[in-house]
């Protein structure tokens, strides 16, 4: 028979041998921010609040042993940040961020860039992210390639109608003129664009693109207040390109494209 001592030291033991749940950090906020009640983060993870003075961290626990990088965990983690912008100012860490525990991150995080958060909060105050983008209508914007390159015409009426092993060359050159212009064609668009959204803010970082047919890729740091201005700009671009481009405006978002955040040790 087993004493009531003898139990309690092998529950110890094995409370000690269990692995201590990790925090994982979204971002920092301001003091006063707090999640809704049925908010969750990776994994389903209540999320958390960890305060520091006049900031503090969004945080939910993690299993340290369970891999993070799945679809699911990166739009959790967008998500919550994302959502968070809508109400309040939030720097965003890079997805990955966890720490040992609450303590770390109060210590490696918050108490040693307190300074740094608390002004950076300040100036994004109002303000989030948006994201211009433009993709081409593929059939329109060949066809117009095409049309202003007499090579090009020529190369495309050469392999026409002929059998791919015969043509190889003639569309590998083809394929070269037309990348070509789709870079000179995304540069000019994207200018066009910036003058469209210059007098709105002059924050706007160019992002490369991730696909041949992207005209433009820009995140855009605004006053949440001006969106409507925004939209009316995006819109007027919409309609100059019609049928020749595909524009959409994504955000309120995260500030991603404009905050470094330091990433803890822990």
């Amino acid at each position: 028979m087993t004493s009531t001592d003898d139990t309690d030291d092998v529950d110890s033991a094995e409370e000690e041998a269990a692995p201590a749940a990790g925090i994982y950090v979204y971002g920092i906020v301001p003091a006063d921010v707090q999640p809704e009640d049925d908010a969750t983060g990776i994994h389903d993870a209540p999320i958390e609040i960890v305060t520091h003075g006049d900031i503090a961290a969004l945080v939910s626990e993690i299993d340290p042993d369970q891999r993070l990088g799945t679809p699911a965990d990166l739009q959790a983690h967008a998500r919550i940040l994302d959502g968070t912008s809508h109400v309040a100012p939030v720097l965003p860490l890079r997805f990955g961020a966890v720490v040992s525990d609450r303590d770390a991150v109060i210590n490696e995080l918050l108490a040693e860039h307190e300074d740094e958060f608390a002004s950076a909060l300040d100036e994004l105050e109002g303000f989030a992210q948006y994201l211009v983008r433009g993709r081409y209508v593929e059939e329109t914007i060949i066809g117009e390639i095409v049309d202003e390159n007499p090579e090009a015409t020529a190369l495309l009426e050469s392999i026409r109608d002929q059998p791919e092993e015969l043509t190889r060359d003639d569309r590998m050159a083809l394929g070269e003129i037309i990348g070509h212009a789709l870079e000179a064609k995304r540069d000019a668009d994207t200018r066009i664009t910036l003058d469209a959204l210059a007098p709105l803010t002059d924050t706007v970082t160019v992002r490369e693109p991730t696909h041949d047919e992207d005209a433009v890729q820009l995140a855009v740091l605004l006053e949440v207040d001006r969106q409507g201005e925004l939209e009316q700009t995006v819109g007027d671009l919409a309609e100059r390109w019609d049928d020749r481009v595909t524009m959409r405006l994504v955000g309120p978002m995260a500030p991603y494209d404009f905050v470094v955040t330091p990433k803890p040790e822990g």
